[in-house]
């Protein structure tokens, strides 16, 4: 693998997963409310997956490369005061076949606290 290679990625349940594998369509009800696929870059990932996926015992991440959104990827702030950086969004519809690779994620017991999450996805 290119670690040069520019990936974004996007968190879903095993519920999600399992309809976007039926519909080939990846979109999630926080996707539908505001508009767009909310995606992360490697260094949003842990606290992504601390903030928004800490009730889930199981989640799925997918590897997209980005080239194959340019189109429609746009790198926006979210509305978080938390969180201030720029996300990617893609304002289009997230196809199964645009997945490059994907991972079953399990909870395990040691955990990075939020304060430490959020300074490493500053440093960007």
């Amino acid at each position: 693998m290119d670690l040069k290679t520019n990936y974004i990625y996007k968190i879903l349940s095993s519920m999600e997963w399992e309809d976007a594998s039926e519909s080939e369509i990846i979109i999630t009800e926080l996707d539908k409310k505001d508009g767009f696929v909310h995606l992360s870059t490697a260094k949003q990932l842990s606290a992504t997956l601390a903030l928004y996926f800490s009730h889930c015992q199981e989640v799925i991440l997918l590897r997209i490369l980005s080239e194959t959104l340019k189109d429609k990827l746009v790198y926006e702030y979210p509305d978080s005061k938390e969180r201030t950086v720029k996300f990617p969004h893609y304002y289009g519809e997230l196809k199964k076949n645009y997945i490059e690779k994907n991972w079953v994620l399990k909870r395990r017991a040691f955990e990075v606290p939020k304060e430490i999450l959020l300074e490493a996805e500053a440093q960007q």
